[in-house]
């Protein structure tokens, strides 16, 4: 049963978190659409959303509206909102007048009537419906999943990350401009609680048998973190010593398995500990955080941590490293809730640089480890992960056409930033990279430029071709070697022009730093072989 976990888990988790990895060549007027920043989009800046909703369970059916506010950069009269099929615009306002819409597939186009001043802080309200996509398999092809618990209640979640918060609200569905702060309402049948994302401001009862709650995020917020979720829900709560003071952690679970949640989710508080020492204070105090179970597997929303799986430590019960390291945590509250520092604190601008967001979390999995159990323990972790590595594609992805780069980028990700913490040999230093990273580029959508650059400057190495070989290629720096006659000759094949990283090995008992580059090299050895460092992401070939 382990092993068919395991398959499924290459198949699907290592591709995305939210959508199956989109394998094309050619890309289409839509994607386009979908994955540039527009001249109808890169004029306004996003300062607030309202979503007011309704869910209709049995219909399976949501309506209602997204008033959008805004700040005007520069004169224009035409607004791009994404929406996609079988979702419906059915008007737009401005200021109590209705606007006219063109719609071009899932990107709609209004034109506003007044004038669009440099400066001007404007809003619009639109109105919409439909029945929304249904997840096919959450959170990888993704949507609503309109689900029952064991005792028959409705149970549903949205998750639509790669395909889009477009997928069931009007936004303006790119990452590269996050809103300021947002407020959810949701109305649902009563006896059913919905719980979304920032703080629950009030719950009100209405008198057509239905309840509506309302969330404030107080903090920047991408779209696809934005989520609904209604169950049968019990909550719990505890303050955490924090950083910056006291974090509200709650936790929303079906009410049958509260006494299970309250046992099984202090990995909760363990993991704020390990990650604000790795990373620095969790992103988002004003927001709280959240643990709230769902009828899929989970994901990263924002505060608003999806948790699905199945109350077991490791995957779903197995041990994607196949160490026994991977059992001695819960997969998803770690690795989702590492999400609230790289994906929700630090966003990628656009999705061919997801790597940002699963490289860097796939990481956190083994400092988690590295916090409890020791170096060695997180190192047997992220190198047992090499397995799963498949090297099919580059890590980066094609720009502005919403595509994201391999799979890979979670595990070769991870061992990426892993030989790189060897370069740096100072393990403190390494901690405040992490943590100055989480600083520098606070509540910010950013570039693999930006990444490549801080980390270059902190660290005091030029790592250009170290990024190029690691998130441009497929191929993995191989050392070949020979020894001979007391004579080590080495050199690094199957690398990118200029590729020259240092690298440990092991002559006896003895460690030693070695410099290959692409031409041969010479030292002198009194040993019959050497043993290259396991920490590093390279490949050796004695000749």
């Amino acid at each position: 049963m382990k092993y068919i976990i395991f398959l499924t888990f290459l198949l699907l988790y290592s591709t995305i978190e939210a959508q199956l990895l989109q394998n094309k060549n050619e890309f289409t007027h839509q994607d386009t659409l979908r994955g540039s920043i527009t001249p109808e989009r890169e004029w306004w800046d996003l300062t607030y959303y309202h979503l007011d909703i309704e869910v209709k369970p049995e219909e399976k059916f949501i309506s209602g509206k997204n008033t959008i506010k805004y700040k005007v950069l520069k004169p224009h009269q035409v607004m791009q909102i994404d929406l996609q099929a079988p979702m419906e615009i059915t008007s737009v306002f401005q200021d109590g007048k209705e606007l006219q819409i063109k719609h071009d597939g899932n990107a709609h186009f209004i034109k506003l009537t007044k004038d669009q001043n440099i400066g001007d802080l404007n809003s619009i309200e639109i109105y919409y419906k439909g029945n929304p996509r249904e997840a096919k398999r959450a959170p990888w092809d993704g949507g609503f999943s309109w689900k029952k618990d064991k005792n028959k209640n409705h149970f549903i979640a949205t998750s639509n990350q790669g395909l889009g918060a477009s997928v069931w609200w009007p936004n303006k569905d790119h990452m590269y401009d996050e809103v300021d702060s947002m407020l959810i309402s949701v109305t649902n049948p009563k006896g059913l609680t919905n719980v979304s994302n920032g703080r629950l401001r009030a719950l009100v009862e209405n008198d057509n048998n239905t309840v509506t709650s309302h969330w404030f995020v107080n903090n920047p917020i991408n779209n696809y973190g934005v989520n609904v979720n209604i169950g049968d829900y019990a909550n719990y709560s505890e303050v955490y010593d924090g950083d910056k003071g006291n974090l509200d952690m709650d936790y929303w679970v079906l009410k049958h398995n509260l006494e299970k949640a309250k046992i099984h989710f202090k990995d909760a508080p363990k993991m704020m500990k390990a990650f604000e020492h790795w990373f620095g204070p969790y992103p988002f105090y004003e927001d709280s955080f959240k643990l709230v179970e769902v009828p899929y597997l989970g994901m990263e929303h924002q505060s608003s941590v999806t948790y699905g799986n199945k109350y077991m430590n490791g995957y779903l019960g197995s041990d994607l490293s196949h160490t026994g390291w991977g059992l001695k945590f819960d997969f998803i509250i770690i690795h989702e809730a590492g999400h609230e520092w790289f994906a929700n604190n630090i966003t990628n601008k656009d999705i061919a640089d997801m790597w940002i967001h699963e490289g860097f979390t796939a990481y956190s999995e083994n400092l988690f480890l590295d916090y409890y159990y020791g170096k060695e323990a997180s190192a047997d972790y992220v190198i047992g992960t090499r397995a799963n590595i498949q090297n099919d594609k580059p890590l980066i992805g094609e720009y502005d056409v919403n595509h994201e780069g391999s799979g890979d980028m979670y595990y070769k990700g991870a061992n990426m930033l892993h030989t790189l913490r060897q370069l740096i040999e100072d393990d403190e230093k390494w901690r405040q990279i992490l943590r100055g990273l989480n600083s520098e580029f606070y509540h910010q959508t950013v570039t693999t430029k930006q990444i490549e650059d801080y980390l270059s400057e902190q660290t005091g190495i030029d790592l250009t071709e170290f990024f190029n070989q690691y998130l441009r290629t497929t191929k993995i720096p191989t050392l070949e070697y020979s020894i001979k006659n007391g004579q080590l000759k080495y050199r690094w094949t199957e690398i990118v022009e200029g590729f020259d990283m240092p690298i440990q090995i092991e002559i006896g008992k003895a460690t030693e730093w070695l410099f290959p580059k692409a031409d041969w090299q010479t030292k002198k050895l009194e040993a019959d072989d050497i043993k290259i460092d396991r920490d590093f992401y390279v490949r050796s070939k004695r000749l």
